[in-house]
C-alpha cells in the first residue's frame, strides 16, 4: 500500500479564511487515507510484535486488503477512507502497543474491513471475521447478527454471506438495505449530498458520549426527512459551504436526543464523520452542517500543521462554552463559529420576520464572539508560527465583518446573551472580571 507525504495545505491560507472550497477538502482527505494505512500497517507490526494469535488474523486481513485493492483500487480505498475505520485502527494500535485490552479493538479487525471492501468489490474471497457483541460488523456496510464466537464471511461476483456455527446470513445485493439476520447501513441521497447514517458500528464514533442506538424504519425515515430539507437550504442559500459539506462529510452518526436544540460532534479519529441529534427545524439542521465542517478541515489539518504549542495547563473562556478551554480546544471552537458566523450574515439577508431577527442576533453574538476569542488566541503565547498565521487569517474575515450593521434591538439582544453567559461562566468558575 503506498504512502505520500503530506506538508502544509497549498490552500492554508484559504483554509485559515474559513473557507478553501473543495480542492482544500480533497488534499486534507488525502493526508487522511494516508493516515489510514499508516494507521492499519502499525496494526499489522504491532500485532506481529505481539505473537502469533494476534499476527496471524492481522496478516490474513491486510494481505485480503492488499488483494482487493489490486482487483479493485477505488473500492478499497474508499473502504479504507470509512472514518470507523480509522478509529477502530487507532485504538487497535494504542491498545497493542500498551498491552492493554479495548472492547473490540483487537487486530483481527482488520478481517473485517478487508472482508468489507470484497464485498464491496464482488472479489471471491473469504475471511473469518470475529464477531462483536453477537454481531459480525462490516465497515461502511452493515452487520450480521450471528451466534458464537466465529464467523466467516464469504464474497463473490453478486454475493455475499456469514456464516458461523448456528446458521448463514445473506447479505443483499444492497447491503444497505436489511435482509433476515441483516441490518444495513441506510444512505441518505439529497442534491449532492450523499452519506451512509452509521448507528451501528462500534467504531462509528468512540470518542463522543450519546451515541443513539439502531435507528427503527420509522425513526430512519425522519432522521432522512430532516437532514434533506437542511441540506435543501444549505445549498440553496450556501452554495460554497454546501460544497464543502458534500466533499468532506460521508457518514451521519446519530445522537440521542438533545435537551436543548441541537447537540453536534466530531472527532479528529473520525474524519469524514459527524455526530448530531435529530434536527429540530432546516435552519438548525444547516448550520450544525456549516459549523461541522469546520471542525472536520481544522482536524484534519492539524494532522500534518501544529498549530498550538503543547498544552501548558492553561484554561481560557469560550463564549460558547460553558467550561473553561484548553488552547487547542479554544482554536478548534473560534473556527468552527467562524463557519456559523459565516452562515447566520448571509441567512439575515434571505429570510424575514422571526428568522430574520434570528439571523441577524445570532451573527452579532458570535461575529463578536469569534473576534474575542482571536484576541485570546493571539495573546495567548500558545500558538507557533503557522498558528499564528491561521489565527490572522480567520482574524482577517471577521474584522472585515465588523462594520456590517445590524438592526438595534438584534444587537442589543446578542449583547445580553453574551454578558450573561459570561457572567454566568465566570460565576461557575470562581472568577471575577477584571
Amino acid at each position: 500500500m503506498k504512502l505520500r507525504y503530506h506538508d502544509k495545505p497549498k490552500a492554508f491560507d484559504a483554509i485559515a479564511a474559513g473557507g478553501g472550497g473543495t480542492d482544500a477538502i480533497r488534499e486534507l482527505a488525502r493526508s487522511q487515507y494516508s493516515k489510514h494505512l499508516l494507521l492499519l500497517r502499525g496494526v499489522l507490526q504491532a500485532a506481529e510484535a505481539v505473537g502469533d494469535a494476534q499476527a496471524r488474523p492481522a496478516r490474513e486481513g491486510y494481505d485480503l486488503l492488499a488483494a482487493v485493492q489490486n482487483y479493485d483500487p477505488f473500492v478499497a480505498e474508499a473502504t479504507i477512507r470509512y472514518p470507523s475505520v480509522g478509529a477502530w485502527a487507532q485504538r487497535t494500535l494504542r491498545a497493542l502497543q500498551a498491552n492493554v485490552a479495548e472492547p473490540g479493538a483487537r487486530p483481527a479487525g482488520l478481517c473485517a474491513v478487508a472482508a468489507a471492501a470484497a464485498v464491496r468489490a464482488g472479489m471471491a474471497a473469504e475471511a473469518e471475521v470475529p464477531p462483536i457483541a453477537g454481531t459480525v460488523v462490516l465497515p461502511s456496510l452493515g452487520a450480521a447478527v450471528v451466534d458464537g464466537s466465529t464467523a466467516i464471511v464469504r464474497s463473490s461476483v453478486g454475493a455475499a454471506d456469514v456464516r458461523s456455527a448456528h446458521g448463514r446470513v445473506e447479505i443483499p445485493p444492497d447491503p444497505h438495505h436489511d435482509g433476515p439476520g441483516w441490518l444495513g447501513l441506510r444512505r441518505i441521497h439529497v442534491g449532492e449530498f450523499s452519506a451512509t447514517l452509521d448507528d451501528l458500528d462500534p467504531f462509528r464514533m468512540p470518542a463522543v458520549p450519546g451515541l443513539a442506538p439502531r435507528l427503527n424504519p420509522r425513526e430512519a425515515a425522519a432522521w432522512t426527512r430532516a437532514i434533506e430539507r437542511g441540506w435543501r437550504l444549505l445549498a440553496a442559500n450556501h452554495p460554497s459551504v454546501a460544497a464543502e459539506v458534500a466533499a468532506a462529510i460521508a457518514v451521519i452518526v446519530p445522537l440521542g436526543g438533545a435537551v436543548h436544540g441541537q447537540d453536534s460532534s466530531s472527532s479528529r479519529e473520525t474524519f469524514a464523520a459527524i455526530a448530531l441529534s435529530q434536527p429540530p427545524d432546516p435552519y438548525t439542521c444547516a448550520v450544525t452542517f456549516a459549523h461541522e465542517v469546520q471542525h472536520l478541515k481544522l482536524c484534519a489539518l492539524l494532522d500534518v500543521v501544529d498549530l498550538t504549542h503543547p498544552d501548558d495547563g492553561r484554561r481560557f473562556y469560550a463564549p460558547w462554552r460553558p467550561d473553561p478551554r484548553p488552547i487547542d480546544g479554544l482554536l478548534q471552537g473560534a473556527y468552527a463559529y467562524l463557519g456559523v458566523s459565516g452562515f447566520w450574515r448571509t441567512e439575515r439577508h434571505l429570510t424575514a420576520g422571526p428568522m430574520r431577527m434570528r439571523a441577524n442576533r445570532e451573527f452579532a453574538l458570535w461575529r463578536a464572539g469569534v473576534a474575542r476569542v482571536i484576541d485570546t488566541l493571539q495573546e495567548s503565547g500558545r500558538l507557533t508560527a503557522a498558528g499564528r498565521d491561521f489565527v490572522q487569517g480567520m482574524s482577517k474575515t471577521v474584522s472585515a465583518w465588523q462594520h456590517e450593521s445590524v438592526p438595534a434591538e438584534a444587537g442589543a439582544a446578542a449583547y445580553r446573551q453574551a454578558e450573561s453567559h459570561l457572567s454566568r461562566w465566570e460565576s461557575d468558575n470562581w472568577l471575577i472580571r477584571a
